[in-house]
């Protein structure tokens, strides 16, 4: 299937690894002009000779910190005019409420809530004008499924969730799409950090913590990256265009709810 992007710009925010990568060799395979970004400019390096391996293509990359100001700039400056926007960042670490003082909050939500909604807030003008926008925010099975080691996490991304269900309404008259992209246990270097976090907890291997995880999955295995990137590459082509304001739940068939 042809999805309707080639040559679309698209911005992939936290891309140097995991989701963020996969999500960017999945854009770059269908043809999108790939822009990816990172704190970090040896991983940005290797992230961009691994896309151009698979894909044959070459993104460009911006080093900025999405979560500061400064950082948000840079990124506006060196693509200001994306048809494509995939917000993601690293979430905190788990904890519990004792753990989470004010600045640790105060970081959640610059993290997982502002940074999004304020390059959101940036684009959506230029989409509506171009009559064509995507817009993917990578967030958490857990918005729907709160657990409390990871309401930190949670509580900040459900304010994206909110922000973006209301301003869906708003512009999908323009044939911009704002979707939800939430991963539950995709293998990636997220899931060996809360391995190894289980091994320190319990006491255990990090193969009988890995096993520990994947017995909580419906499937009995792990997601792909590629499996969530398709479905990302998915939202952001020119059929998904009657799909808005969704949260698409990418976690084995896991999710124990009805809707």
């Amino acid at each position: 299937m042809d999805l309707g992007i080639k040559n679309k710009i698209a911005l992939v925010c936290a891309s140097s690894q995991g989701l963020g990568l996969a999500c960017a060799t999945a854009l770059a395979r269908e043809g999108a002009s790939v822009v990816i970004n990172g704190r970090n400019q040896e991983r940005l390096d290797k992230a961009i000779a691994d896309i151009k391996a698979k894909t044959g293509t070459k993104a460009k990359s911006i080093l900025a910190d999405i979560a500061t100001e400064a950082g948000r700039q840079a990124i506006f400056d060196a693509c200001p005019n994306p048809d494509i926007l995939i917000n993601n960042n690293a979430g905190p670490a788990p904890g519990q409420l004792s753990d989470w003082n004010h600045d640790a909050w105060i970081n959640a939500l610059e993290s997982n809530m502002l940074a999004p909604i304020l390059l959101i807030r940036g684009y959506v003008p230029g989409m509506r004008e171009r009559k064509f926008g995507r817009i993917v925010n990578i967030t958490s099975a857990m918005v729907k499924s709160p657990r409390p080691h990871m309401a930190l996490s949670t509580s900040a991304r459900t304010g994206l969730t909110a922000f973006s269900k209301s301003l869906s309404l708003d512009v999908a008259v323009d044939n911009v799409t704002i979707n939800n992209l939430l991963p539950e246990r995709i293998d990636t270097p997220r899931q060996e950090f809360l391995a190894e976090r289980l091994v320190k907890l319990h006491q255990i291997t990090y193969e009988e913590a890995r096993q520990r995880i994947i017995n909580t999955i419906a499937a009995k295995r792990m997601g792909t990256p590629e499996e969530f990137a398709d479905a990302c590459a998915f939202l952001c082509s020119a059929q998904a265009g009657f799909i808005s304001g969704q949260n698409l739940q990418l976690d084995g068939g896991s999710y124990p709810g009805l809707i």
